[in-house]
């Protein structure tokens, strides 16, 4: 049988007895913060040392990679090579050069002595990509790891592997002629026992993929970045070094034969703890449906927690209701189980337990939130207890074969398609169980279908929608217009950022003739919810929405007829006219694209704009005022009290990772309000921005604005500039977030992506002002107060596609590809536009003192018809996207 046989100054042969090949990966300026300071630094000696160390530590493959937005990726990584191969105690084992960019990895595969592997290249772009990559990577005689990725995206459960897989061994076998030895595949290991159930069996569908590979394609070797697989568990050595061990053990068994991994996080395996063993491998092989929970438990009480004050027990010598009642207004679950316990050996029946005594407590929380002397963090706290006693209980329900637990209605909940955005949806969710309502939430990007499907298999009694993008508002109607259409008699609920009581009742209320309402905030949703249900008021209630909707309806109608729009024409001839010249353009200091893989976190808080954290919360005031209001202040301390221990120890234990890219090109406006963006270097267009202008008539001597006012027009011969960028510091969310949620703590869960919210917003504050000093310089001498930021006193804009001054969100697509946004940072955009993860911002950067932000407002057909022909787009795509800003 054939093997791979890779070399440096020495041969590596990879045979089944070879075991496992152990890839070294601190020269990677990814993976290792001294290595990439080192390198930023020029001190390339120092680096050497490193890679030594990986030499002299048993590394058998060295993995090389300059991908960082602040190098010059392509001649770092040729200047160390070089350097390497000078140096015979390193030059001897094999090199792995990798990067996410074509040019670094020739440029690498140029200089390289022996025989190397390319990591990596996959079917993400197509396969005239993938072939043309892979016929170079055999002309240079490397060896490749070919990633489990395609133009859907990663393959993400056992069928997906082995779609790519198949599809990718025969385009490389059959049409490149490349030798199945020289094949190595990244089946693409996820983390496991994140809280979420699609992720259950990502360990166990990659051991049987890496299985039925071994198993077809014997000659091809399989790798993978082992860390991943206990990335929920971030921060604790303990459990991710036997993690590891575990993964590596049965994945060695099925095949896997090389990969990533640190030999520091690391335990033998028999000498791993029986009961962690045993938790490790239920939650790896997929055999406990508690496996999860079980283990994030272990890890738990397997951790030292420094307690900052002695807990005040005196009312544990309360009655136990009193006791129940107490915990629950006050969010305590620490002895939920032990009373949860008392009260099941008090009752007849363990469902007593929650009708009685876990229902008064609620019932006393509900009261306390509707007259306002309880504040919506509170009253999310307090159903973390009670989800924990419920949890607790259930076991023993079902012992009786009494699980039907009676609830005041079920409620369906669901973000629609194309919206990743779930904050608000999830506290009213929680507010609405804690008044003894059933929800059904079917998560974010819920397609209408399966919301009435989903709806009337349920038996729903309430259908909840949420969105924040302008895209969801049409879903809504779609969503309205289908369930008439199926006959449907169940109210709909409509809310998020983006909608409105107007839109709700001209745009939504118009398809449905059942009760449509909207819900502007959670502490209105048990008053609305119990008013349609009620028996005694749902008819009246319902025809007085009715009536307020074709009210609002007829006002918005009639009003909109009064107003006076410019043609397009008379618009752009009242365009707003700045200067363009030496004194008012300043030429950047760098052009290009950059990207950040990981700012440290530290360096946002000073930037955070606190008071929409307390909003989200239902808490309203400005922040620092908030924290002494009269009402609110003592919970908004608490509040913001959580949420800093939460938000240190995220950046502590680097439980998230803030991500950028951002560039500036030179620019020109054309064809008045189109933006040309050109090659920094041939200055040949590579993109246009495609801005919408003013209709609305306005007072004498008052312009109509485009963003592309702010650019000099080509005509002028000036050269001008645009920038634009995407931050994000939501990954790591979801998996953080599912694990407070696997613990029935909605407190917290709600909390980090409350705060990843607050960090991406940060991200964009930050990045800006580097871009003003530093890449583009036009403010170097700036210097502004957190608060002159959140006040937009700096000189220039960053507006946002979907926001007032360009509502259009079809531009994000032009900057994600400009940009590479999705290959580079890896936020994507969903069908709708939305960005994920849903913690990420995006935008444009204008320079022109005179830039300003604006709204749109109105515009009218012609210009819609003039927009859709420019950006060579059908007339009802157009009308699709922009039609909330389209005048009736």
């Amino acid at each position: 049988m054939k093997h791979l046989k890779l070399s440096g100054l020495e041969a590596l042969v990879i045979t089944p007895e070879s075991n496992f090949i152990n890839i070294g990966e601190r020269t990677n300026v990814a993976g290792s913060k001294k290595f990439l300071r080192l390198i930023k630094e020029g001190k390339y000696t120092e680096a050497l040392d490193i890679a030594r160390d990986q030499v002299e530590g048993g590394a058998q493959v060295l993995d090389v990679n300059m991908d960082d937005g602040l190098l010059d990726g392509k001649m770092a990584m040729v200047h160390f090579l070089n350097l390497i191969a000078a140096e015979p105690d390193i030059a001897r084992i094999p090199i792995m050069v990798d990067s996410s960019k074509w040019e670094i990895l020739e440029a690498g595969l140029q200089v390289l002595q022996g025989k190397a592997i390319v990591n990596s290249i996959s079917l993400k772009e197509g396969e005239e990509t993938f072939i043309r990559q892979a016929k170079l990577v055999k002309r240079y005689g490397a060896a490749v790891i070919v990633m489990a990725f395609d133009e859907k995206g990663q393959a993400d459960n056992y069928e997906r592997r082995l779609e790519i897989v198949k599809r990718s061994y025969d385009i490389l076998v059959n049409v490149v002629k490349f030798k199945p030895t020289d094949i190595i595949f990244d089946l693409n290991i996820f983390p496991v026992a994140t809280g979420l159930e699609e992720h259950r069996r990502n360990a166990l569908d990659f051991f049987e993929a890496t299985k039925w590979v071994k198993e077809n394609y014997p000659q091809v070797g399989v790798s993978g970045g082992v860390s991943n697989v206990s990335f929920s568990f971030r921060g604790n050595d303990t459990v991710r070094e036997a993690m590891h061990s575990v993964f590596l053990y049965h994945a060695i068994k099925v095949g896997m034969n090389m990969g990533i991994v640190n030999p520091a996080l690391l335990i033998v395996y028999d000498e791993i703890p029986k009961d962690l063993l045993q938790l490790i491998e239920d939650v790896m092989l997929d055999r406990d449906e508690e496996a999860t929970e079980k283990l994030i438990e272990y890890a738990e009480q397997n951790k030292a927690v420094k307690k900052d004050k002695t807990e005040e027990l005196a009312w544990r010598n309360l009655p136990l209701q009193d006791r129940i009642n107490y915990a629950l207004v006050n969010g305590i679950d620490k002895f939920v189980e032990e009373d949860a316990e008392e009260a099941r050996l008090q009752s007849k029946r363990p469902l007593e337990v929650i009708e009685i005594y876990l229902m008064t407590g609620m019932n006393l929380v509900g009261d306390l939130f509707g007259s306002g002397k309880m504040f919506l963090p509170q009253v999310v706290k307090s159903a973390r207890v009670m989800k924990k006693a419920v949890a607790y209980l259930q076991p023993y329900i079902e012992q009786e074969k009494d699980s039907t637990r009676p609830s005041a209605g079920k409620v369906l909940m669901a973000t629609v398609k194309g919206d990743v955005h779930d904050i608000g949806k999830n506290i009213v969710s929680v507010v609405l169980a804690c008044n003894n309502y059933e929800i059904i939430d079917l998560g974010i990007m819920v397609p209408a279908e399966k919301i009435l499907e989903t709806a009337i298999a349920e038996n729903a009694d309430v259908i909840g929608l949420s969105g924040l993008i302008t895209p969801s508002l049409d879903e809504m109607v779609h969503v309205a217009a289908e369930m008439q259409h199926r006959g449907l008699n169940i109210p709909l609920l409509i809310g998020g950022a983006t909608t409105s009581k107007v839109h709700t009742a001209v745009k939504i209320d118009a398809q449905y003739q059942n009760t449509v309402i909207h819900v502007n905030d959670a502490s209105r949703a048990v008053n609305v919810v119990s008013s349609i249900l009620s028996q005694d008021r749902k008819t009246e209630y319902g025809r007085e929405v009715k009536e307020e909707n074709e009210r609002i309806r007829h006002n918005y109608l009639n009003h909109n007829v009064q107003k006076d729009y410019l043609s397009i024409t008379d618009a752009r001839t009242n365009k707003l006219q700045l200067t363009f010249d030496t004194a008012t353009v300043t030429v950047p200091h760098t052009l290009g694209v950059k990207v950040s893989e990981e700012l440290p976190l530290e360096e946002l808080k000073a930037y955070i704009d606190w008071s929409p954290f307390f909003r989200s919360w239902d808490l309203h005031g400005k922040f620092p005022d908030i924290l002494t209001d009269k009402v609110v202040g003592t919970q908004a301390t608490a509040l913001f009290k959580d949420a800093q221990e939460m938000l240190q120890d995220i950046i502590d234990r680097k439980l998230l990772t803030a991500k950028a890219v951002w560039g500036i090109f030179p620019a020109n406006r054309i064809q008045d309000d189109d933006i040309e963006v050109q090659d920094p270097e041939t200055k040949e267009p590579l993109a246009t921005f495609y801005t919408l202008r003013q209709q609305t008539k306005k007072a004498a001597g008052i312009p109509n604005i485009a963003l592309s006012d702010f650019v000099a027009p080509k005509e002028s011969g000036i050269q001008d500039y645009v920038g634009c960028f995407c931050v994000t510091a939501g990954f790591g969310t979801d998996v953080l977030s599912a694990q407070y949620e696997a613990q029935h703590d909605d407190y917290n869960s709600i909390m980090v992506k409350a705060l990843a919210d607050r960090l991406a917003e940060a991200y964009a504050e930050y990045l800006h002002t580097k871009v003003r000093k530093e890449d583009w310089g036009y403010a170097a001498t700036e210097s502004l107060t957190n608060e002159d930021l959140i006040k937009e006193r700096y000189k220039g804009i960053r507006p946002a596609p979907g926001y007032p001054a360009c509502p259009d969100h079809l531009e994000k697509e032009t900057i994600w590809q400009l940009l590479q946004v999705e290959e580079r940072i890896g936020v994507s955009l969903t069908e709708s536009l939305a960005m994920w993860p849903a913690a990420s911002v995006s935008g444009y950067y204008f320079a022109h003192e005179g830039s300003k932000y604006f709204g749109l407002g109105r515009i009218k057909e012609d210009q819609l018809a003039d927009f859709a022909s420019r950006k060579n787009i059908e007339l009802s795509k157009a009308k699709k996207w922009l039609g909330p800003n389209l005048a009736d």
